[in-house]
């Protein structure tokens, strides 16, 4: 299937209908990570109690509990970029099966594209999706790695001055702030891929999909109980320049 042949399949309301997806998956982003209101998400709240996080930890003489967090951390990634990982597999199946599928589709009056090229193009850009979200998930249990390297890089508390201490832990948050940042990148991928399977049942179940999907996320960053919890016994501003960089 070749670019024309595919662009010529994709029809006005399906082009505006992917525009829009685009628009809110990435209008979503520069609101949550790079505008003015991102410092009032939950995730940056929780920024901060990642930085408290390991800033208490230094203080600790039996970190035990600081590496069980640390692991169910790296099992959660590990978990979801596998998830995705047979989610791409998933999808190679779609297009082997795809003549398959779309005959059963017009037997039952499914409202699903009969076009194979369509079919072809949705199922593409949907494994699109799952491999952006397993390099994120990759990257990100990357970094809860580093991390951990570097926790345990932190002198303890009785060989040490409490501010050399406090530098280790604080690198080691950043690790740990860039990788939850990832992560979240990973499972915000997983969140739209479900708008964009709205687009099997055409362009305006798509577009409302995906509507549905950016009110959700937008809810859960800036007015949901887990915020409210959050905000209720934050740390004090423990932030260090940012660095939302890879």
């Amino acid at each position: 299937m070749n670019e024309s042949f595919a662009m010529h399949a994709l029809s006005n309301l399906d082009l505006a209908a992917a525009i829009w997806f685009l628009v809110a998956w990435f209008g979503y982003d520069l609101i949550v990570e790079l505008s003015p209101l991102s410092k009032r998400t939950l995730s940056h709240a929780m920024d901060d109690y990642r930085r408290g996080w390991m800033i208490s930890m230094c203080s600790r003489e039996v970190r035990i509990m600081d590496t069980s967090i640390m692991s169910g951390l790296q099992q959660g990634t590990a978990f979801f970029a596998s998830t995705a990982l047979l989610a791409i597999g998933g999808g190679f199946a779609l297009l082997e099966a795809t003549d398959r599928i779309v005959q059963i589709a017009g037997d039952l009056s499914i409202p699903v594209e009969t076009s194979r090229a369509l079919w072809e193009v949705k199922v593409l850009g949907l494994m699109l999706i799952f491999a952006y979200s397993f390099f994120k998930f990759g990257w990100a249990y990357r970094l809860f790695n580093y991390a951990s390297i570097v926790m345990g890089a932190v002198p303890e508390r009785e060989t040490s001055d409490s501010r050399e201490a406090q530098k280790v832990g604080l690198q080691a948050a950043d690790l740990i702030v860039l990788a939850g940042r990832h992560f979240n990148r990973g499972q915000r991928a997983l969140f739209f891929a479900i708008g964009f399977l709205g687009w099997f049942a055409g362009p305006f179940a798509f577009a409302l999909a995906t509507l549905a999907v950016l009110v959700v996320l937008l809810r859960r960053q800036f007015a949901s109980r887990a915020r409210a919890a959050v905000l209720s016994g934050q740390y004090p501003n423990l932030e260090s320049p940012d660095k939302s960089g890879e």
